[in-house]
């Protein structure tokens, strides 16, 4: 009995994040991490600065779209390049971006010259530090791994990016109070340097596992679109899984998160803006806790039906948090949601790479990309415009059940299909 309970130990332990087994993949779970702190400490000094200097709904706006429309237009490419040349140097390249829009921001903060072309230029500069680095960093970390174990490396992977956002806000608050927004922007170029500079020498990537890189094929604007399509439109679960991150980011995305202001009022408790922290905090915690939960116990491997279970689950915690009038219920709802959220991404997103071809494993992973973030461009219409008619309660839970009825058909359409 006694040998049996030790076995299981044993089979327990070895389950719990055999990712971060690999220095490799430790080094960069941290660096990552960092590097998303300083993107969210970016967004936190820059948007509060452009608000006091401009006070312009459009300018916030435009941050918003620049952000993500990127991501739509430009995923498959950052993906193709990852294919055809180091994937380290194409992370690099991000990283340099994201540095020089930190820099950009802080030279027109401390001579006080911004103006409001200059913001637009750096947001457009910063949004696509976020594509060079998305498909190539997820191209990168199945090098850092063993294939067994990539489920664990791209879980723990998304987790380190949430934890970076989780940070970000109170670290990004904290510069500011401390040495003000001009020089504290320049301070935030620090939590770039370790991803940048360890991926210089890092011995990772295709020539080191003896993977050719993609034969010198150019990359053929929308044509390459098109051709990642019809390369994987045989392959039932990349399609299926591309769709369902696409229709969640268009439906539902992170657009809430934007309208949380407006909950934490209706809901009535307290100082509004305490109750508005919370309620995010709510949500990332809950993204935090799946990670490391999920990792600790080897819970919920990678299956297709499973994500789709997971995504019609989040679908029901969105709804019940848009209907609830209860604060207490409200935040365990969006922990909830927050927890599924992970979840089903993660795991989506695990499928694609599993199942992605060698060949073109970037463009698979960036026509991913597209669809799972550069939708989010456009969620603001089914929850905000909507909620500007009928409410936002109305509108959250209208476009939850929607989703809810798309991941349902969906599911039965992929599970029917062999």
């Amino acid at each position: 009995m006694n040998g049996s309970e030790d076995r299981t130990k044993q089979v327990a332990e070895a389950k719990s994040f055999p990712a971060l087994r690999y220095p490799g993949f430790r080094i960069y779970f941290v660096a990552s991490a960092l590097a998303m702190m300083a993107d969210n400490v970016e967004h936190v000094i820059s948007y509060w600065v452009l608000y006091q200097k401009f006070h312009s709904q459009a300018l916030g706006g435009f941050a918003v779209v620049s952000h993500w429309l990127p991501f739509l237009f430009f995923s498959v490419y950052a993906g193709a390049l990852a294919d055809r040349f180091d994937p380290r140097r194409i992370i690099q390249l991000g990283m340099l971006c994201f540095i020089v829009a930190s820099v950009g921001w802080g030279y027109f903060f401390v001579t006080d010259t911004l103006e409001m072309w200059h913001a637009m230029v750096l947001l457009v500069i910063h949004g696509f530090s976020g594509v060079l680095w998305g498909p190539a960093g997820q191209l990168f970390v199945q090098y850092t791994v063993e294939p067994k174990d990539l489920a664990s490396a791209v879980r723990l992977s998304v987790t380190a990016r949430t934890l970076g956002i989780f940070l970000g806000p109170a670290v990004g608050s904290a510069i500011m109070l401390a040495v003000g927004p001009g020089w504290g922007i320049f301070l935030n170029v620090i939590f770039y340097l370790p991803l940048l500079l360890w991926l210089w020498k890092a011995p990772y990537g295709p020539r080191f596992r003896g993977v050719k890189a993609a034969s010198g094929r150019a990359v053929r604007g929308f044509a390459e679109i098109w051709a990642t399509m019809r390369a994987i439109s045989g392959n039932r679960t990349i399609v299926s899984m591309t769709v369902l991150a696409g229709a969640a980011s268009l439906i539902v995305g992170s657009a809430y998160q934007a309208q949380m202001p407006e909950f934490a009022e209706h809901l009535g408790h307290g100082d509004a803006g305490i109750a508005y922290g919370m309620l995010l905090a709510a949500d990332a915690a809950g993204a935090l806790v799946a990670g490391f939960v999920l990792e600790s116990f080897g819970l919920l491997q990678p299956r297709r039906r499973t994500a789709f279970m997971l995504a019609m689950l989040w679908c029901c915690a969105i709804a019940g948090f848009a209907a609830s009038s209860d604060y207490a219920i409200s935040i365990a709802l969006l922990f909830v949601a927050g927890f599924l959220g992970l979840s089903f991404s993660a795991m989506a997103q695990t499928l694609v790479q599993l199942h992605a071809p060698q060949d073109i494993r970037g463009r698979v992973i960036g026509l991913y990309s597209m669809s799972a973030l550069g939708l989010r461009a456009f969620s603001g219409v089914t929850v905000g415009v909507l909620g500007a008619w009928i409410g936002i309660h109305w509108s959250l839970a209208l476009s939850a059940l929607v989703l809810l009825a798309i991941v349902a058909a969906l599911a039965a359409f992929a599970t029917r299909l062999k």
